[in-house]
């Protein structure tokens, strides 16, 4: 990375040279488009940062990043977002690391806000509201119930969701299915219920590719994505988020205006565990790498009727008998 001097005695790595390092560093992982835009955030907001500061990048301490995380803070952002962004600041110092541009990572002596693991600011709902959600998709169109059904079926992130394309629905041994690329570019694939099964094949035989065609029959071969807008583009993430909350408006869901896509993934985590679900067979079908993510999900965990002290004791009378 090419370090240029700037007026004033400071010294700031070259804008060019920064944005090739940071889509090497990008190349060299896998992620989600979502995610790399998010990264290519963090690390240009740093080095704007840092500009500002007439502090040269590779010549930080972690009492510069330390400065920079409480300016973070003092503009009241949450202490997950600060965490995120120090997260994928400290990701990208790794990989000057291996190239060699600097000696340590300056984020790794850092303190980066405490973020319990069984705190999420998403805002969850009730298996209630999550019926009342389905009603009002069914009354908004086919193409809405289908993608709030698998949102709710499934539990998908709102990216796997729109990352979907047609030949990625199919059938193995009996199994409605749909394969997709999960966070970290793993292949996952997940069943199909068969709500969301018959929402889909609703939704593709009037499925319109932009130029007025439709699937006709519910297939589901051929190239292309899934969801489509009215033109045929791909449905983004930012179309979903905005269906989320206009629908739970609809359905007179309260806090409709603070909902999302993963508030019906969390939704998806509570309801499985509330139905005894086992935690791992959660967590596989949610592509959690650690049990603890899986948990916080969960967000009737603390619920004391599902206290296993009432279990142990019932296995006790039924060994003590009449």
């Amino acid at each position: 990375m090419q370090v240029v001097p700037r007026q004033g005695g400071g010294a700031v790595a070259g804008l060019g040279a920064a944005e090739r390092v940071t889509e090497a560093w990008l190349a060299n992982r896998r992620l989600s488009e979502h995610t790399r835009a998010a990264y290519r955030r963090d690390v240009a907001g740093w080095l704007a940062w840092c500009g500002a500061q007439e502090k040269d990048p590779l010549r930080a301490s972690f009492l510069d990043v330390n400065a920079y995380a409480r300016g973070l803070e003092a503009r009241k952002l949450a202490a997950t977002t600060v965490a995120r962004k120090l997260s994928g600041l400290s990701s990208w110092y790794d990989f000057l690391v291996k190239i060699r541009a600097v000696e340590a990572n300056p984020v790794g002596g850092a303190d980066r806000p405490y973020v319990s693991r069984d705190h999420s600011a998403t805002v969850g709902l009730t298996p209630g509201e999550v019926d009342a959600l389905l009603v009002a998709a069914a009354r908004a169109g086919e193409r809405s119930r289908a993608v709030i059904t698998v949102l709710a079926d499934l539990g998908l992130r709102v990216g796997e969701l729109v990352g979907l394309d047609l030949s990625d629905v199919g059938w193995e041994r009996g199994h409605r299915t749909v394969r997709f690329v999960g966070k970290g570019g793993r292949p996952r694939r997940r069943v199909l219920t068969a709500d969301a099964a018959e929402a889909l094949d609703r939704y593709l035989a009037v499925r319109t590719s932009g130029d007025g065609r439709t699937s006709g029959d519910g297939r589901t071969s051929g190239d292309g994505p899934l969801f489509v807008t009215s033109s045929g583009g791909r449905l983004d993430r930012h179309a979903v988020f905005r269906l989320v909350r206009r629908l739970a408006s609809e359905a007179g869901i309260p806090a409709a205006d603070r909902l999302s896509p993963h508030s019906l993934r969390h939704a998806f985590a509570t309801a499985a565990r509330s139905e005894g679900v086992p935690l791992e067979d959660v967590q596989d079908a949610m592509g959690h790498a650690d049990p603890r993510t899986t948990r916080r999900y969960d967000r009737d965990r603390h619920n004391l009727d599902r206290d296993p002290a009432y279990m142990i004791a019932a296995a006790r009378a039924r060994r003590a008998g009449p």
